[in-house]
């Protein structure tokens, strides 16, 4: 069967019986490159605030009763003129409305918003979690690993670093110089955030974004602003990885955001009795609690004299889908500055797709 084609992106829908307003807002979304549809009342109203990706009522219909019969839904802009009165500020709210445009002043920001409804959808990106049950594991070396793996593959990547006292991710990748926003820059983002501009101000290097941690600046990253900027990045097609490098409990609240969301979770344990049982306790939780890292695949890191895979998965309860060589390199590259080496053969390349190829498995889609 052949594939079904894209369905045309929808048509904002303006509804207001101001020519002056009308004629402003028909400027704006011109210059946005979309045309949109024009309704006051009846079948046409109902139908089209139905389908429409973004709605624009008029401060002039506020009051309209075929405007107030419409049930809520996203998407739904007041745009007025002027400075909105209080009781039209109270109908807006009423009427579900997620902002109030004035023109000419929100007219840069009504542009984006119209553009950015009719864009055609784009596959969102996954989103991979790697962490630790302890420091020294290696869990953001091999992070950078699967990001730069996913970057040579063609996939644009964003890696994200959790740990703002691990001395920054850039680092790694010798990125400590690359112009570019850090934490805690955008620690005060919340909700909706756009995620092109976004990624356009952070530094690219090899092919991967990085939101690194400001060496000068450490402090931590909330929640909200995490789950935002994965969130932005995902929702343009980007796909995520997070390095959750630092240990904490299976209470911690950052890292049950965005594990709540994770396409694949990952938890590096160097092959030590003391690693995997914390290791194991990672994945308990808490009595009575689910732990958010109760479908993480292990990763069991070969030390020197260590412990075997066989013996982690009996420690830890879980199998390891993959077992990381030691690498007598991996240090010495990193104390250069110099990234990872993710080739097929590499015990990091290895491993980094071995773990891609977790992410491409049909039933993550399911």
């Amino acid at each position: 069967m052949p594939p079904r084609p894209a369905a045309p992106p929808s048509r904002p829908l303006v509804v207001s019986a101001d020519e002056d307003l009308l004629d402003d807002v028909l400027r704006v979304l011109a210059a946005a490159g979309t045309e949109p549809e024009v309704a006051t009342g009846g079948p046409a109203l109902r139908r089209a605030h139905r389908e429409a990706g973004l709605v624009l009522l008029g401060a002039d219909v506020l009051g309209a009763p075929a405007v107030r019969a419409l049930p809520r839904r996203p998407g739904v802009v007041v745009v007025a003129g002027g400075v909105l009165a209080a009781p039209a500020w109270a109908a807006a709210v009423e009427l579900g409305a997620e902002r109030v445009a004035v023109l000419p002043d929100d007219e840069a920001w009504l542009a984006a918003r119209a553009a950015d409804a009719v864009r055609r959808p784009v596959e969102r990106g996954w989103l991979a979690v790697v962490g630790g049950p302890c420091g020294g594991a290696g869990v953001s070396t091999l992070a950078t690993a699967l990001a730069l793996s996913a970057a040579d593959g063609g996939d644009g990547v964003l890696l994200v670093d959790a740990d703002p006292w691990g001395g920054g991710l850039d680092l790694l990748l010798g990125a400590e110089d690359a112009e570019g926003l850090r934490w805690p820059a955008l620690s005060g983002v919340r909700g909706r955030v756009a995620g092109e501009a976004l990624l356009a101000a952070l530094p690219e290097v090899h092919g991967v974004t990085v939101l690194a941690a400001a060496r000068d600046d450490p402090s931590p990253v909330p929640a909200e602003a995490l789950t935002a900027v994965v969130a932005a990045a995902r929702d343009c097609g980007r796909s995520v990885v997070v390095d959750l490098a630092r240990p904490a409990g299976p209470g911690d609240p950052t890292a049950a955001a965005v594990l709540a969301e994770a396409d694949l979770a990952v938890l590096l344990v160097p092959a030590r009795l003391r690693a995997a049982s914390a290791a194991r306790l990672l994945l308990a939780g808490d009595p009575g609690e689910a732990s958010p890292w109760r479908a993480a695949r292990l990763v069991v890191r070969e030390v020197p004299d260590g412990l075997t895979a066989a013996e982690v998965a009996t420690v830890t309860g879980a199998p390891a889908v993959a077992a990381l060589a030691h690498d007598r390199g991996a240090l010495s590259r990193g104390e250069r500055g110099e990234p990872p080496v993710v080739t097929p053969r590499s015990p990091l390349g290895s491993v980094a797709r071995r773990l891609l190829g977790e992410l491409a498995r049909p039933e993550r889609a399911a």
